[in-house]
């Protein structure tokens, strides 16, 4: 967890490559207000989603808009400020991208405080695939980050690093993949 020190092994997400399929999911449905929810400013992952998020807004010829950024920890309190903040703007957003799953759960509970539908008013999108994304209503549409996949990986990297010949220090990053769920639909005509 965290960002992998350079000489020690680790597993990860592909992060970049996640951030910029979410925002262009919500560019393709048509949303040109895009918010983000990011996690930890210091964070190499959290850097790593928010550029791609960036990147997808520019690729499609919409200028960031750094009010439409929050910054917050990964858990549902922070989303669910910052939501309130996005949702105070005067031209608030249409989509709301955060960079965990927990923070989206946050940003569902901000929506509906407010009286906002998801996603007929507001759509919205995860990072991580958690379990719950299926349980909450309505299903979280998320980045997934292969977890599993990652812990075997970490484990057999362990496993070599205990045989007779210590294994190069590597940084292995696994793609990410999109996982459309209920949360996200065209943007609602104001």
């Amino acid at each position: 967890m965290g960002d992998p020190d350079p000489g020690i092994p680790s597993i990860g997400s592909a992060n970049w490559s996640g951030g910029l399929t979410a925002t262009e999911h919500l560019i393709g449905l048509g949303h040109r207000r895009i918010a983000m929810i990011a996690g930890l400013p210091a964070l190499l992952c959290t850097q790593a989603r928010l550029a791609g998020y960036r990147v997808g807004l520019e690729r499609a010829g919409i200028t960031p808009d750094p009010d439409l950024v929050r910054f917050g920890d990964h858990f549902p309190p922070s989303g669910y400020t910052a939501a309130m903040e996005l949702l105070d703007l005067p031209d608030r957003p249409t989509a709301i991208f955060a960079g965990t799953d927990l923070q989206a759960f946050g940003v569902y509970q901000a929506l509906q405080a407010r009286g906002v539908r998801v996603p007929a008013d507001v759509s919205v999108v995860g990072f991580d695939d958690l379990a719950a994304c299926d349980w909450v209503t309505p299903p979280l549409t998320t980045v997934r980050q292969r977890l599993e996949e990652m812990a075997r990986m970490a484990v057999q990297l362990l496993r070599e690093r205990d045989s007779a010949q210590p294994a190069e220090p590597t940084r292995v990053e696994l793609a990410t993949s999109l996982v459309i769920r209920e949360s996200t639909a065209p943007p609602a005509s104001r």
